[in-house]
């Protein structure tokens, strides 16, 4: 797979994901339902903890990609959905620590909701990854 970045405009390298990417030679695609805070049995973890519920829904993406064979670096796409923008924006260094070190910034979208599929979490992610 080969990742080809697109940015017309340089502000988003900062924030560590590109404005789109134009990928090629790619053999699969996953499609990863929204990840969140939650332990194996899908009890959700760490109420109120915008930061840690952040650390562990990666944690949990990565287990998903790894699942099918590939890492974060595969991921080509990711959207997060948060009920406190402000707060995840806080926290955001925590997506440039899992990527900046593999040399890719996936484009992005933060979304604020209302709330998600259960009340005490803060914080999904849900991915497109590629090989």
């Amino acid at each position: 797979m080969h990742r080809t970045p697109v940015n017309p405009w340089p502000w988003s390298l900062p924030l560590g994901y590109n404005q789109a990417e134009i990928v090629t030679g790619q053999t699969r695609q996953l499609i990863c339902a929204g990840q969140t805070a939650v332990d194996a049995t899908g009890a959700p973890q760490h109420p109120g903890d915008m930061r840690g519920q952040l650390a562990l829904a990666l944690d949990n993406l990565q287990t998903v990609v790894e699942a099918a064979g590939m890492s974060l670096a595969n991921i080509v796409r990711l959207t997060v959905y948060a009920t406190d923008v402000d707060t995840a924006m806080r926290n955001f260094d925590l997506l440039g620590l899992r990527f900046g070190p593999l040399g890719v910034a996936p484009p992005m979208t933060l979304l604020g909701v209302t709330r998600l599929a259960l009340p005490t979490l803060l914080v999904e992610l849900e991915a497109t990854a590629a090989d």
